[in-house]
């Protein structure tokens, strides 16, 4: 890879000061900006990590012009209209998921990207975890033979988190089941129908206006036989955290353990057997690999919350910086890139509002298909 560096500044320092160590030991990055409200956080976290260049005012970022990407890890809320404002400033823009929260703003992202040239990539955590590129290298490989169905959940107890969170449609936050299912098949979305189930606390509903307990979508692929089932919960569900996907191949089909830690399990025919999956560092620069296998921020008792329910995503941080800035670099597009991203993320807005119409089918927009 060339020698080239990519000036990234981190705005959110939650989740996103997980991402600070990643970019400064990649040979590609410089850690250059840090950006958050609480001045008092941001210089905790800039002395911490003897980051210089700070900001508590965002728009005051995007006017840096040494800033040439940004990494927006802010409350769901935001991520539109960050990502638009960082897109007009001329800046890259990476993603925390999803990539909006209405269809609209998903087509504004995408055509700003066409109309810029700039890169956007949802860092969508799934797609880049151990598990799935264990399978993912199976599938290239024809050990799985054909693909036939493919499911994915992804069930949480969201009770502790943001105030923002409380009461959200559950299909508002689905890329990490909707994610897997569309990548490993590389295929898009093309109409969804969706069922909602059970109800939550009624102080929870007004919020959204959503009363479902679980959502559960089917999608249909375009161009394609295929078909998958998604299924997700945020509030009254009993249930441990769950971020899942299975894969059923004409050949070998790959389950999810029921509990985690436990090991996945393989079905060549009829005979099932446990497999330990390996770990995907060697597909990293040494210097960033290490970060597969740990947090790096926050350590013991005060890890985020994407640690304690999450087990670290699998390994994916690093991955997922890695593709960013080694599209950045080589001047390509990244996976996702936004039509992609807005592809997975309105699966889960156009699911939603299925459930609420009681299944109706919805077709995908056309500025997400390919």
């Amino acid at each position: 890879m060339e020698n080239k560096k990519i000036n990234v500044a981190i705005i959110g320092l939650g989740f996103g000061a997980e991402f600070i160590p990643i970019y400064q030991q990649h040979p590609n990055a410089n850690m250059y900006a840090i950006c958050q409200r609480d001045v008092e956080k941001l210089n905790a976290v800039g002395d911490a990590f003897g980051i210089e260049k700070r900001y508590s005012d965002y728009d005051e970022l995007l006017k840096d012009p040494e800033v040439d990407a940004v990494h927006i890890n802010t409350p769901i809320q935001n991520h539109a209209e960050q990502s638009i404002k960082a897109l007009k400033a001329g800046k890259h823009v990476a993603c925390t998921v999803p990539m909006a929260t209405s269809v609209e703003d998903c087509r504004k992202i995408v055509e700003l990207v066409k109309e810029t040239g700039l890169t956007y990539m949802m860092m969508e955590t799934v797609i880049y975890s151990r598990e799935y590129l264990f399978v993912k290298e199976l599938y290239d490989k024809g050990e799985l033979g054909k693909l036939q169905f493919l499911r994915a959940s992804h069930q949480q107890e969201m009770a502790g988190w943001p105030g923002y969170w409380e009461g959200l449609p559950p299909m508002h936050y689905a890329t990490h089941c909707v994610g897997p299912v569309l990548a490993l098949a590389g295929k898009d979305a093309q109409y969804v129908s969706c069922f909602g189930s059970g109800t939550i606390d009624e102080h929870l509903i007004p919020k959204y206006n959503s009363p479902f307990a679980i959502e559960s979508c089917h999608i249909k692929f375009k161009d394609s036989d295929l078909s998958a089932e998604v299924t997700r919960s945020l509030f009254n569900t009993a249930r441990q955290y769950r971020e899942s996907f299975d894969v059923y191949g004409s050949k070998k089909s790959f389950e999810w353990t029921l509990i985690e830690h436990e090991d996945m399990v393989i079905h060549t025919g009829e005979v099932p057997e446990r497999v330990k999956v390996p770990d995907y560092a060697h597909l990293l620069p040494e210097e960033i690999g290490h970060f597969t296998t740990g947090g790096v921020y926050d350590a013991g008792d005060n890890q985020h919350l994407s640690f304690i329910q999450g087990s670290g995503h699998g390994g994916s941080h690093p991955h997922l910086v890695h593709e960013f800035i080694s599209a950045l670099v080589q001047g390509r597009e990244p996976f996702p890139n936004a039509r992609q991203s807005a592809n997975i993320t309105c699966v889960g807005i156009l699911a939603h509002e299925s459930a609420m119409e009681g299944g109706r089918k919805i077709d995908l927009p056309d500025f997400t298909l390919s």
